[in-house]
């Protein structure tokens, strides 16, 4: 599993832990998580600095603290056993200055594993504003989050 790789292999930067099912305390871990249902959609940045090579090459990412992985994955069910759903993403980031660039996403498959992918440069430090228009099992929402990112 593609997301199961960038799980186990990012201990790295803990002001942008990857994506992961939903727990019980999604704030604790950094990621944002919006609920439509029974399903759930997850959102983490992660700097490619704290990637590993197998998984930043993977992903098409610079190993650089600048480079940041945008991960979104979908599920339906409890987190344990949830079922893989795609996720229609449109990514948008504002920064500080109020620059706003929009990010390419893409799906990226890796057996039953489903991540919608998107990529970015920044300058460091700096927070950003991130705003994603979601898609899911027919159902289109917004879900908003801040992130910090240092050199």
């Amino acid at each position: 599993m593609v997301l199961s790789c960038v799980l186990a292999a990012c201990g790295g930067a803990p002001q942008t832990p990857p994506a992961t099912a939903p727990s019980a305390n999604p704030e604790a871990s950094g990621d944002a998580v919006l609920r439509i249902g029974d399903s759930w959609v997850r959102a983490s940045v992660v700097q490619g600095s704290s990637l590993p090579a197998s998984v930043a090459a993977r992903y098409a990412v610079d190993r650089d603290p600048h480079a940041l992985l945008l991960l979104v994955v979908g599920g339906k069910g409890p987190p344990e056993t949830a079922t893989p759903l795609p996720v229609q993403v449109t990514a948008r980031v504002t920064d500080l200055s109020g620059g706003v660039q929009d990010i390419a996403m893409r799906q990226v498959r890796d057996g039953d594993a489903i991540d919608a992918i998107g990529t970015l440069h920044t300058g460091l430090p700096d927070t950003l504003r991130f705003e994603l228009r979601i898609v899911m099992d027919g159902q289109s929402r917004t879900l908003a989050f801040q992130r910090e990112f240092y050199p």
